[in-house]
Protein backbone atom coordinates (compact mmCIF):
# COMPACT_ATOMS: atom_id res chain seq x y z
CA UNK A 1 0.00 0.00 0.00
CA UNK A 2 1.28 3.47 -0.90
CA UNK A 3 2.01 5.68 2.10
CA UNK A 4 0.02 8.93 2.22
CA UNK A 5 1.76 12.29 2.25
CA UNK A 6 1.29 14.12 5.57
CA UNK A 7 0.32 17.79 5.03
CA UNK A 8 2.68 20.19 6.81
CA UNK A 9 1.96 23.72 8.04
CA UNK A 10 4.17 26.39 9.61
CA UNK A 11 3.52 27.81 13.07
CA UNK A 12 3.18 31.61 12.74
CA UNK A 13 5.10 32.14 16.00
CA UNK A 14 8.07 29.74 16.08
CA UNK A 15 8.17 29.18 12.28
CA UNK A 16 8.48 25.38 12.69
CA UNK A 17 6.97 23.09 10.06
CA UNK A 18 4.76 20.47 11.72
CA UNK A 19 2.00 18.07 10.65
CA UNK A 20 -1.27 19.93 10.16
CA UNK A 21 -3.08 17.77 12.73
CA UNK A 22 -0.63 18.78 15.49
CA UNK A 23 -1.34 22.51 15.09
CA UNK A 24 -4.27 24.71 16.13
CA UNK A 25 -5.89 26.76 13.36
CA UNK A 26 -6.92 30.38 13.87
CA UNK A 27 -9.36 31.48 11.16
CA UNK A 28 -10.66 34.80 9.83
CA UNK A 29 -14.11 34.09 8.44
CA UNK A 30 -15.39 35.84 5.28
CA UNK A 31 -17.37 38.24 7.51
CA UNK A 32 -14.17 39.22 9.40
CA UNK A 33 -14.61 37.29 12.66
CA UNK A 34 -11.40 35.81 14.11
CA UNK A 35 -11.77 32.54 16.07
CA UNK A 36 -10.16 29.20 16.89
CA UNK A 37 -11.04 26.37 14.48
CA UNK A 38 -10.43 22.97 16.06
CA UNK A 39 -12.01 21.12 13.14
CA UNK A 40 -9.71 22.73 10.55
CA UNK A 41 -12.62 22.99 8.14
CA UNK A 42 -14.17 26.42 8.71
CA UNK A 43 -14.15 28.63 5.65
CA UNK A 44 -11.84 31.61 5.64
CA UNK A 45 -8.17 32.50 5.82
CA UNK A 46 -6.26 30.43 8.36
CA UNK A 47 -3.09 30.69 10.42
CA UNK A 48 -1.58 27.79 12.34
CA UNK A 49 -0.13 27.80 15.84
CA UNK A 50 1.63 25.19 17.99
CA UNK A 51 -0.40 23.97 20.95
CA UNK A 52 1.91 25.79 23.38
CA UNK A 53 1.05 28.92 25.33
CA UNK A 54 4.58 30.26 24.75
CA UNK A 55 3.94 30.26 20.98
CA UNK A 56 0.66 32.10 21.50
CA UNK A 57 2.39 34.75 23.62
CA UNK A 58 5.07 35.18 20.95
CA UNK A 59 2.41 35.50 18.23
CA UNK A 60 0.58 38.10 20.30
CA UNK A 61 3.74 40.09 20.96
CA UNK A 62 4.88 40.08 17.32
CA UNK A 63 1.32 40.55 15.93
CA UNK A 64 1.80 37.44 13.79
CA UNK A 65 -1.96 37.01 13.29
CA UNK A 66 -2.20 40.48 11.74
CA UNK A 67 0.22 39.43 9.02
CA UNK A 68 -1.01 35.87 8.56
CA UNK A 69 -4.71 36.73 8.45
CA UNK A 70 -4.16 39.91 6.39
CA UNK A 71 -6.30 42.01 8.75
CA UNK A 72 -5.64 44.23 11.78
CA UNK A 73 -6.54 42.13 14.82
CA UNK A 74 -7.75 44.23 17.77
CA UNK A 75 -6.08 43.75 21.20
CA UNK A 76 -9.40 42.62 22.73
CA UNK A 77 -9.60 39.88 20.08
CA UNK A 78 -6.10 38.73 21.10
CA UNK A 79 -7.30 38.66 24.73
CA UNK A 80 -10.40 36.63 23.78
CA UNK A 81 -8.27 34.26 21.68
CA UNK A 82 -5.88 33.84 24.61
CA UNK A 83 -8.74 32.82 26.90
CA UNK A 84 -10.10 30.45 24.24
CA UNK A 85 -6.60 29.10 23.57
CA UNK A 86 -5.99 28.29 27.24
CA UNK A 87 -9.40 26.57 27.41
CA UNK A 88 -8.86 24.42 24.30
CA UNK A 89 -5.14 23.75 24.88
CA UNK A 90 -5.82 20.86 27.28
CA UNK A 91 -8.55 19.48 25.01
CA UNK A 92 -6.20 19.69 22.01
CA UNK A 93 -3.36 17.91 23.81
CA UNK A 94 -5.71 15.15 24.99
CA UNK A 95 -6.90 14.59 21.42
CA UNK A 96 -3.28 14.43 20.23
CA UNK A 97 -2.43 11.85 22.89
CA UNK A 98 -5.37 9.68 21.78
CA UNK A 99 -4.15 9.82 18.16
CA UNK A 100 -0.63 8.82 19.24
CA UNK A 101 -2.03 5.79 21.07
CA UNK A 102 -4.00 4.62 18.04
Amino acid sequence: MKQRKVPLRKCVACQEMKPKRSLIRIVRSPDGEVSIDLTGKKSGRGAYLCGQSSCFKLAKKSKAFDRALAVAVDPEIYDRLEQDFIRVEDEFRAAGAREDDA
